[in-house]
C-alpha cells in the first residue's frame, strides 16, 4: 500500500512545548487523507537525524511495523521516533529526539496527510529550512556514540544510520 510521506525541516524557537504538541495533533488529525489509512504528523529534533534517506527509512521501517503488527509503540508517529533514534525504549528515544523548550531545529515528518499540513505547519513554525536535515558528523557521533570504525565501515554516517535502524527489527 503506498503512503504519502513528506519531511521538511525548520529552524524555531520552542517557546510553549505543549502548545507545540498540541497544534501538531490537531493538524494531522484535520489533515489525514484517508480515514482507512494510518497517519500521523512527528516533529523531531532534526540534529539526532543523519540525513533525508535517514528519516525516509525510519518512517518506512515504521509503517511496515504497523502492518505487521511488530510495532512497539501505539502510535505511528512514536513508532518514527523511535525507529529514527534506534531506539526500543520511547522515553530514551523521545530523551533524543523529542522536543524540547529553546532554539531547535526540527524535522517535521507526515504520513498520509495532505500536503496542505505543510503550509499550515509554515504558519506556526515560519520557513521551510530543509537544510537542518542534513547531517551534522559532529553532533550526531556524540549522540550515537559513533566510532571512527563504525564511519569506515559505513561509508558514511547516514549508511551507519541507516543500517541500524534496520537492525531494531532483530532486537528482542
Amino acid at each position: 500500500m503506498e503512503n504519502n510521506i513528506q519531511i521538511v525541516g525548520f529552524k524555531f524557537k520552542v517557546d510553549n512545548l505543549d502548545y507545540l504538541l498540541k497544534t501538531s495533533n490537531e493538524l494531522s488529525a484535520k489533515y489525514y487523507i484517508n480515514p482507512s489509512k494510518m497517519y500521523a504528523l512527528q516533529l523531531l529534533n532534526a540534529d539526532a537525524i543523519a540525513g533525508y534517506d535517514h528519516i525516509l527509512n525510519a518512517v518506512i521501517h515504521a509503517i511496515n511495523a504497523f502492518e505487521r503488527g511488530e510495532n512497539i509503540a501505539k502510535d505511528l508517529g512514536l513508532e518514527i521516533c523511535l525507529r529514527a533514534s534506534l531506539q526500543r525504549q520511547i522515553s530514551k528515544a523521545l530523551t533524543i529526539m523529542g522536543l524540547k523548550k529553546g532554539e531547535m531545529n526540527i524535522c517535521a515528518v507526515s504520513v498520509n496527510c495532505n500536503e496542505k499540513i505543510i503550509d499550515a505547519l509554515e504558519e506556526i513554525l515560519g520557513n521551510r529550512d530543509n537544510s537542518v536535515i542534513d547531517p551534522d558528523m559532529d553532533k550526531l557521533k556524540e549522540i550515537y556514540d559513533i566510532s571512527e570504525t563504525e564511519l569506515e565501515i559505513y561509508g558514511s554516517i547516514e549508511n551507519l544510520m541507516i543500517e541500524k535502524t534496520a537492525m531494531l527489527i532483530l532486537e528482542v
